[in-house]
């Protein structure tokens, strides 16, 4: 399937959308769909329930300096254009340095990670979408069962939040074969709809950074 970004129709979509609605969705919106409970065979509820055991991420060790620094300067600006989101700089750093760890651990593009955070939730680590979603990723209750230890309230929390998205965008992404537009969609339970997909692409060229 061709990709998103080269297809005019869908470009145009995009703009008609975004002039219509305003940026300002994206930041102060809810907004998870009603993403459906898939059966998952034995093997990948395994293997998503052993990615999401719970563990406190480190203080990033980096194999030399240069990755130190570029670390370091992501996390600086990162932390700037979070600000109007997150006001104390303590927990910009802590939130930010949790997602880096989640989405390198996921294998998923810091920018990707944020702009997901970005639409579904303006950055509100207790928001809740009409669906029930919860948290900055927007995790529907019914993973804590199917792959967590089925206390809904830790979605709340913000490793668990971040860890349980970030392996469940890697699940259907994987699933999609790497196509974005897809699996996005998957993620917010519109798949084969433009308008969530386009946000997040546009969200995401906001955030984009050497360090991605």
């Amino acid at each position: 399937m061709p990709s998103v970004l080269t297809m005019p129709s869908r470009r145009r979509a995009l703009r008609h959308w975004a002039a219509g609605c305003g940026a300002s969705l994206w930041g102060a919106g809810v907004w998870a769909g009603p993403q459906i409970e898939e059966p998952l065979s034995h093997a990948v509820r395994t293997a998503l329930s052993a990615a999401v055991v719970a563990a406190a991420p480190p203080e990033p060790v980096l194999p030399h300096a240069q990755a130190q620094k570029t670390y370091d300067d992501w996390l600086h600006h990162a932390s700037q254009r979070l600000a109007r989101y997150k006001k104390h700089a303590a927990e910009r750093q802590e939130f930010l340095q949790t997602l880096w760890y989640e989405a390198r651990r996921a294998g998923l593009p810091l920018s990707l990670v944020l702009g997901v955070v970005q639409v579904e939730s303006g950055f509100r680590k207790y928001a809740i979408s009409s669906a029930g979603a919860r948290g900055y990723m927007q995790v529907m209750p019914f993973w804590a069962r199917l792959i967590g230890d089925g206390v809904e309230g830790r979605l709340f929390h913000m490793q668990t939040n971040l860890r349980f998205g970030c392996v469940i965008l890697r699940h259907y992404l994987d699933r999609e074969r790497g196509d974005l537009f897809l699996g996005l969609g998957r993620y917010n339970g519109s798949r084969g709809q433009a308008v969530y997909p386009q946000a997040v692409l546009a969200a995401q060229r906001q955030w984009v950074h050497v360090a991605d």
